[in-house]
């Protein structure tokens, strides 16, 4: 299977495994995945991953999802695509949106390299918006 958008394929993986109410999910990995899975990790909305490169041709990223405790819902309740494959979205440091006024992150491909939306207005640094979570 060909996927023309590795990212959103990525997001929606996550989407379908929170759903079905699995507690692993696996994903084909590449740097930018994994980027965006530390990203995740770091802002708790993740138990914890492990990065299999070993398997496969490319490797494997597990990510271990994470529920809340005692009704039992996923801790992300929203991730989305921001800048697509047949339309990119870009900012500069200043015009960076805010998700749910600063409740949620945007992952911001920078420079920099990648970083939440918060981090990317610190560091005064604008980019593609590849996507959000809350």
């Amino acid at each position: 299977m060909i996927v023309t958008d590795p990212i959103a394929d990525y997001l929606t993986r996550i989407r379908n495994a929170q759903q079905a109410g699995h507690k692993v999910v696996e994903i084909p990995s590449s740097n930018i995945k994994k980027s965006i899975t530390e990203i995740l990790y770091e802002n708790g909305y993740i138990l914890k991953y492990k990065f299999d490169d070993a398997a496969g041709k490319q490797g494997i990223i597990s990510i271990a999802l994470k529920y809340d405790v005692v009704t039992k819902k996923p801790v992300i309740r929203e991730l989305g695509r921001i800048s697509k494959s047949g339309l990119r979205q870009y900012a500069g440091a200043t015009e960076i949106p805010k998700v749910i006024n600063g409740l949620g992150i945007a992952i911001v491909s920078t420079s920099k390299g990648l970083m939440t939306d918060k981090q990317a207005r610190k560091e005064n640094v604008g980019g593609e918006l590849l996507c959000y979570i809350y």
